[in-house]
């Protein structure tokens, strides 16, 4: 079976309805879907968080591919899932996720692995800037 669906670095905004699409499968009853969005304020910025900048290693999309495939290899689910990269603003989807499988509580638990690996073990950096100016580099992942 095919467990990953979709898994890809994008420039461009990220489609939700997309990622509900390739996950979609009449066998599968829950369907989980992780959405993760710039915000305006983070606990180590001084002043208000204007946009993100995301940075990618060239073996991050492959790396993204590795993230689902091992995150619902041990269950039936499908996994759709994309990250950002580029300049985002405030409200900007940076990461989507959707996950299918017969049973809610696997899909919540293989969106969860995807997310969390992500943060952990994506090569993706990020820059975040500030309304004065002041920018940040924060660590792998997203």
């Amino acid at each position: 079976m095919n467990i990953v669906r979709i898994a890809r670095l994008e420039e461009t905004a990220l489609d939700i309805d997309a990622h509900l699409r390739a996950v979609e499968d009449p066998k599968y009853g829950a369907v989980t879907t992780f959405v993760g969005r710039v915000r305006d304020n983070d606990p180590d910025a001084a002043t208000t968080v204007v946009g993100l900048e995301y940075s990618a290693h060239p073996d991050a999309e492959s790396t993204l591919h590795r993230i689902a495939a091992e995150a619902g290899e041990a269950s039936d689910a499908v996994v759709a899932v994309s990250h950002r990269v580029g300049n985002l603003a405030v409200g900007d989807a940076a990461v989507v996720i959707a996950v299918a499988s017969e049973h809610r509580a696997e899909a919540f638990e293989v969106c969860r692995a995807v997310i969390e690996t992500i943060k952990t073990d994506l090569p993706v950096w990020k820059r975040q800037l500030e309304v004065d100016g002041t920018t940040a580099w924060k660590g792998i992942g997203g």
